[in-house]
């Protein structure tokens, strides 16, 4: 019987048959020259460790993501201020309309994510959509400009003898009929148009957002102790780069737009964003690039279907005589270890009897028999399941930045100085600031120390733990939102205004919780999935921001709709003073809390992926399992 005699060898390696690394192979340090990790260099070879990869690799993928994020939350921060005071839509749609936008962008992902893995690859399907985005700011641009019709002065408006000028020429994208300046009802052209240019974005974010981090966490080499400790500090100050292009966008561009000219706010973004595509474009020969090995679910698929038709044999006590072919081009260079969990999978990897000579097993059906390896990447996903389902009640909590705490702001007093006043939007600057100072220290303050207390966990804390932590930030950042506006709403009532920096502990702390709970989510969603699915990983986890966004509006509906129900008065009405925000945060927050326990339990409970890891010691390659 064939079993998993090559494991059987390797196993015997680990136990002290090693095997050495040719000399020419090692350097003067007794590394490796080349990387073994299935990548290769832009021109199809054996990666060279010092010339590729690693942070010379990633700091091209950071530059283009700061861009992205510029952009996107740009646009995202001021819609709904848009949508309100420009389209004139009431509070509740408005909020729908945003909260719909960014489940739309965080979801399509999933497909982009699908494409990359399967057949075009991280960086191909970077630079098209890095491409289509910078096409779409300048499409953008145009439909932008528009808005300068109205005399009032919006946040989101623009103003001066330029955008009058520019909208000469494109009078069918005019908020309002070409003999108006104001107008209570925008044209419909103009709508359509909106809406188009903001779904492009989210079409381009599809392909840009899970292939840009997962292709930057790809050019770590896992096997590699110095590179695998740097992949855990990649995601951390990727985050950072993320925040830094946000705080840009919400104060700097956003006050361009408000006070010279929304057609100059684009134009930068529009600029940023080319010259990141063209430095990008320019670090081709710094990079690890994996091969497109078709689509990632179909092995999966396959060990269902052989665990069907295997239903009725009995698994074998040992697991060493189940089927495996650590020299399978799918495994990309890691086998994962057994696990007792679902054992009825495992039924997949049984060899049949008249499967015991090797030649007969390398002829079966992949459909028939299957990998210990592919029968452990569907436990992942299994396992995965209740932690991103419990997930979604964060990406709820995470969707009230840019909604209700931006129009919480716009209702309360905003000048700092005599007459200038700060946008709404730029408030979110400061989730921004709380998550650039809590990674910051994480990385360089807490995880170091935590590796010197324990010793035996590289990360500091498991991943699920960081998330757990990052959870209970989120409660507190809903608690103090809740009694602001119940302070704010007191002082509406008496003719009295709040001083807007009032928000501020609401939008920090819930940038806190997103440096230890959002990262978090970004390191697990990439490792606990198959490596071939890593694009779709970090899908997975925008889907979590996404689907979150969706049940925030979804929850706003029901609770309309409860709450008006008998002649009740509506918890979200037209605006802030014809609704109760505070008691929809009391809510959210028991929601949150409540999951949050559940959360805990799973975590508790929960087993990471194992896989056999090569480590090179004074020049001898070993393999040794390891925990990711």
């Amino acid at each position: 019987m064939e079993g998993r005699g090559d494991i059987h060898d390797e196993t015997q390696r680990e136990k002290g048959d090693d095997f050495r690394i040719p000399k020419e192979k090692i350097d003067e340090n007794g590394m490796e020259l080349h990387v073994h990790d299935s990548t290769l260099d832009y021109k199809g070879k054996l990666p060279i460790r010092a010339s590729t990869g690693s942070w010379k690799a990633s700091y091209f993928m950071i530059g283009i993501e700061f861009s992205e994020r510029m952009s996107h939350f740009t646009i995202l921060t001021n819609m709904i201020t848009y949508m309100t005071d420009v389209m004139h839509q009431d509070l509740e749609t408005a909020a729908n309309n945003v909260n719909i936008w960014g489940g739309v962008v965080t979801v399509t992902p999933m497909l982009g994510g699908f494409l990359a893995d399967a057949y075009t690859g991280g960086y191909f399907m970077i630079l098209f959509a890095a491409i289509l985005y910078a096409l779409v700011l300048s499409l953008d641009k145009k439909i932008f400009l528009t808005i300068g019709n109205n005399k009032k002065h919006y946040p989101i408006s623009i103003q001066g003898l330029g955008v009058l000028t520019m909208s000469q020429y494109i009078p069918s994208l005019k908020p309002c009929d070409a003999t108006s300046t104001t107008c209570d009802r925008i044209t419909k052209v103009h709508e359509l148009v909106f809406y188009l240019g903001i779904y492009l974005v989210a079409l381009a974010t599809g392909g840009h957002k899970p292939c840009t981090e997962s292709f930057g966490a790809d050019q770590f080499d896992y096997n590699h102790t110095e590179e695998r400790i740097q992949k855990i500090s990649f995601f951390n100050w990727w985050n950072i780069s993320i925040c830094g292009g946000y705080f840009i966008g919400v104060t700097v561009i956003v006050y361009v737009q408000d006070n010279v000219s929304w057609a100059l706010g684009f134009l930068i973004l529009a600029i940023v964003m080319g010259v990141s595509v063209l430095v990008f474009f320019l670090g081709r020969p710094y990079y690890r690039y994996k091969t497109a090995l078709g689509s990632p679910l179909t092995p999966l698929l396959q060990v269902l279907v052989a665990a069907v038709a295997k239903r009725n044999l009995v698994c074998p006590s040992n697991p060493s005589l189940l089927y495996e072919d650590p020299n399978s081009r799918k495994l990309q260079g890691q086998c994962l270890d057994h696990t007792n969990r679902l054992r009825f999978l495992d039924k997949a990897a049984i060899i049949e009897n008249h499967e015991s000579n090797g030649a007969a097993v390398k002829k079966q059906s992949p459909w028939r028999l299957a990998t210990v390896t592919q029968v452990e990447e569907l436990k992942l996903i299994v396992t995965m399941i209740p932690i991103w389902l419990n997930s979604l009640v964060f990406g709820i909590g995470v969707a009230q930045g840019p909604s209700f705490f931006v129009k919480q702001g716009s209702a309360m007093n905003r000048k700092i100085y005599k007459e200038f006043e700060i946008p709404a939007a730029s408030m979110t600057a400061f989730i921004a600031l709380g998550l650039i100072i809590t990674v910051a220290l994480y990385d360089k303050v807490l995880v170091p120390y935590l590796r010197r207390v324990i010793g035996n966990n590289e990360r500091g804390i498991n991943i699920l733990t960081r998330i757990s932590v990052g959870m209970v930030a989120l409660t507190i950042s809903i608690l103090i939102s809740a009694l602001v506006e119940k302070k704010r709403l007191k002082a509406s009532l008496e003719g009295k205004i709040m001083n807007i920096f009032w928000l501020t502990p609401q939008f920090f702390i819930l940038g806190v919780g997103d440096g230890l709970s959002l990262v978090g989510m970004q390191e697990y969603f990439y490792e606990q999935v198959p490596n071939s699915m890593r694009s779709i990983g970090m899908a997975f986890y925008l889907s979590v921001i996404g689907i979150g966004s969706f049940l925030n509006s979804f929850l706003i509906i029901i609770v309309n709709h409860a709450t008006k129900m008998h002649g009740g008065k509506k918890w979200i009405g037209k605006d802030l003073s014809h609704s109760r925000l505070d008691y929809y945060y009391w809510l959210l927050m028991i929601i949150i809390v409540l999951n949050m326990c559940l959360f805990m339990l799973l975590s508790r409970n929960y087993r990471y992926k194992s896989i056999q890891k090569s480590v090179v010691v004074d020049g001898e390659k070993k393999l040794e399992l390891s925990t990711v």
